[in-house]
C-alpha cells in the first residue's frame, strides 16, 4: 500500500507548433504576468516538448500537457487532452523569417 499523499502534477494549455518528431510534440504555452513596476501586462511565451504515443496531435491543436517523470532529455510532459484548434501560421512565418 502506497503511503505517499498524492500531489496534484502541474498542468499547462498551449498549442502544438511543430509535429516533426516521432512520438513528440513542441507545445508554445503563452502566459500573461502583471509587470511589478509599471502594472501592465507582459507576454511571455515558453516551447516545451510533450509526449505524443500515438502521434494523434497536429500544429494548430490546443492541448492540455501534463508534468511527468522525464521521458528523454528534454521531454517532462505528457500531452493529456485536445482542447480545439487555433491558427499558427503568424507565428510559424514569424519563426521562418528568423532563421
Amino acid at each position: 500500500m502506497n503511503t505517499q499523499p498524492q500531489t496534484k502534477k502541474q498542468s499547462l494549455v498551449g498549442v502544438v507548433v511543430s509535429d516533426k518528431m516521432d512520438k513528440t510534440r513542441v507545445v508554445l504555452v503563452t502566459r500573461y504576468e502583471s509587470h511589478p513596476k509599471y502594472k501592465k501586462y507582459v507576454k511571455y511565451q515558453k516551447r516545451y516538448k510533450a509526449h505524443d504515443a500515438e502521434n494523434q496531435y497536429k500544429v494548430g491543436d490546443r492541448v492540455v500537457i501534463t508534468a511527468a517523470r522525464p521521458i528523454s532529455r528534454h521531454k517532462a510532459f505528457t500531452i493529456t487532452e485536445k482542447i480545439g484548434v487555433q491558427d499558427v501560421t503568424r507565428y510559424l512565418s514569424a519563426r521562418a523569417s528568423r532563421a
